[in-house]
């Protein structure tokens, strides 16, 4: 019996002690550089929102944060290897609307699941998408864009960053919905497809907001449309998409959250959200990411599973409307 009640107390003891360990250990995070990895190519939407957080991060942890890009395959590769990355809040995710797109376009495909091999962190910002052109292109609005795409059939060409990407789908959704036949040219990334859009090599995209002030006030793009509910403060000669006759488009705007592998400890994940919530709040950082043409949010753990659950349905319903597939 006492041998019994020895061994008993010696596992009690060594439960306890991994249980100190750990939260001692989730107390103390971070003690090392973290790792923000983002699947798209450096200086598109999602790279400049993940540098502006590391930035902020870094200032509040005392620890460096470092953003990995890692391209390929419309952020696929990154999100498989953050899946299987420890659970230890050194290597975080910053996803966009492609973690839930990819699974609803190529489900045999992906090999991971956006909710179950992942934990939420926080959504950071949402990004409305404007209809750009460059300056010298005849069309001065997209009833004039279609009306060109109508008279030739494929020859024009819409940019993205991959098949699923924001643009790919809102662009898709045109076709659908104004029988227009166009050519999509998908890249690696928002910003090598805005490279070729200002070249003249690509006649169009759909492309976030952030970062496109300074190339139209710079005359290398014009703005035919904001994808916006009602027209945008900076850029309010800029009729919406329902103005130009196709309303909905808000829906397709694209996200940036951040998420952690499953099973990362609760005080990491939560220490995470407010940090990033915080750092959404300074008045500064609203202000840089507002410049940009980003809108701030910032949510809990649970608030951000909720938007992804309502993202994947979204998602689903616009998919299925224009009739997008994974080629």
């Amino acid at each position: 019996m006492r041998n019994g009640l020895t061994a008993f107390a010696s596992a009690v003891a060594l439960c306890a002690g991994t249980l100190s360990s750990t939260s001692t250990g989730a107390q103390d995070y971070p003690t090392k550089p973290v790792r923000l990895v983002v699947g798209f190519s450096a200086g598109g939407p999602t790279d400049v929102i993940a540098r502006i957080l590391a930035q902020d991060l870094s200032a509040s942890f005392g620890q460096s944060v470092v953003v990995e890009n890692k391209t390929g395959a419309n952020s696929i590769i990154a999100t498989e290897a953050v899946a299987r990355s420890a659970a230890d809040g050194y290597t975080l995710l910053v996803a966009s609307l492609s973690h839930n797109v990819n699974v609803l376009l190529m489900q045999k495909k992906v090999q991971y699941e956006p909710l179950k091999d992942f934990a939420p962190i926080s959504l950071a910002a949402v990004l409305p998408l404007l209809v750009v052109t460059r300056p010298e292109t005849a069309a001065n609005s997209v009833p004039e864009l279609l009306q060109i795409a109508k008279a030739k059939p494929g020859e024009v060409s819409y940019g993205s960053a991959g098949n699923g990407a924001s643009a790919h789908l809102a662009a898709a959704l045109l076709e659908t919905l104004s029988g227009a036949k166009m050519t999509h040219v998908p890249f690696r990334g928002n910003a090598p497809a805005l490279v070729e859009v200002m070249a003249g090599r690509v006649s169009f995209m759909f492309y976030p907001m952030i970062g496109i002030a300074d190339h139209v006030s710079a005359k290398r793009l014009k703005v035919l449309a904001a994808g916006t509910g009602k027209r945008h403060p900076d850029y309010p000669t800029v009729p919406t998409m329902a103005e130009a006759g196709f309303p909905g488009f808000e829906e397709t705007a694209p996200w940036v959250g951040l998420l952690a592998p499953a099973g990362t400890p609760a005080q990491i994940v939560n220490r995470l959200s407010e940090a990033i919530r915080k750092a959404l709040a300074k008045p500064e950082t609203k202000e840089r990411l507002r410049v940009l043409g980003a809108t701030t949010v910032g949510s809990s753990p649970a608030e951000f599973v909720e938007f992804l659950r309502q993202d994947a349905d979204r998602w689903a319903r616009v998919i299925k409307a224009a009739g997008v597939t994974a080629e």
